[in-house]
């Protein structure tokens, strides 16, 4: 397996819900690790359980712990699930996989070149509209990882390994191979970044993790057009709890609706930045 700085790469951010969890139903559990949730597939004490995103950089410890916590010690999750292959969503992949000998590690086709070395991601865009994080947004790694025969694509038909009843749906535009989770018995989302509940290019919201329905993060967002299609996809679905990459768990069905709602009635306004390249071009 290749390293990159996407991995080894510490990034000193964090927020105020760095370390905390959320029971978001009984068997979905989001835990932050400075400024990006990981989340935990499965009920508490069960030995089979899913890892959905990996996380910052030097953050596989961490996930180990409270893996170990939630369920069995030293049992190591039937699959890992990638929304998408930033920085902040496969920072401890490596480390986990060192450890974790068998696990496989499930991605969109579309995602599988910047986890199998074959692909850098394209640059953040650190003069895009934004505050403190988008201008510091130039620091942030792009470069591919390479896990090997550890990759392997997500199913054609949509289902999700050892996720019975939940299904992936293809969301673009923040990355080209970005994902989506959908249970429909509970109309519960796992967004990614498709969307976020923090305006994640403002440090003093990353901090307080102020919650607010936004776009996909700004300066690592190349196509917009597409990530808008994303937004209002995920809208038709009328999801009534959410988990996002970035900020806190939304529970709450009817400010979720609502905000959803606003968010594609405005997408242009709220989310698309007034200048920046992936704009301009």
């Amino acid at each position: 397996m290749k390293r990159s700085s996407s991995t080894e790469r510490f990034q000193p951010i964090t927020s105020e819900n760095s370390n905390k969890g959320f029971e978001v139903a009984p068997d979905l559990y989001c835990y932050t690790i400075q400024i990006v949730n990981v989340i935990f597939y499965g009920k508490p004490g069960e030995e089979d359980w899913v890892l959905i995103d990996a996380g910052m950089p030097k953050s596989a410890e961490k996930i180990k712990e409270v893996a170990a916590a939630r369920f069995s010690p030293n049992r190591p999750p039937k699959a890992i699930i990638l929304t998408h292959a930033h920085f902040d969503h496969v920072g401890g992949l490596v480390d986990l996989l060192e450890e974790w000998k068998d696990v496989p590690v499930y991605a969109h086709e579309r995602e599988l070149p910047f986890i199998t070395g074959q692909q850098n991601y394209p640059k953040p865009d650190s003069l895009v509209e934004g505050g403190m994080i988008a201008k510091l947004s130039f620091m942030f790694p792009t470069e591919s990882i390479d896990i090997g025969g550890r990759a392997q694509p997500l199913p054609s038909d949509h289902s999700i390994p050892f996720m019975p009843g939940w299904k992936w749906i293809h969301t673009p535009g923040h990355s080209v191979g970005h994902i989506s989770l959908f249970r429909e018995s509970d109309q519960a989302l796992i967004a990614g970044d498709a969307f976020v509940t923090v305006k994640q290019d403002s440090l003093y919201k990353v901090i307080t993790q102020k919650i607010e329905l936004n776009g996909p993060p700004r300066y690592l967002t190349p196509d917009w057009e597409r990530a808008e299609q994303s937004v209002q996809t995920l809208g038709r679905l009328h999801p009534k709890l959410a988990i996002t990459g970035h900020g806190v768990p939304v529970t709450d069905t009817h400010w979720l609706q609502n905000n959803l709602v606003k968010l594609i009635d405005h997408f242009k306004e709220l989310a698309v930045p007034d200048h920046g390249k992936y704009v301009d071009e």
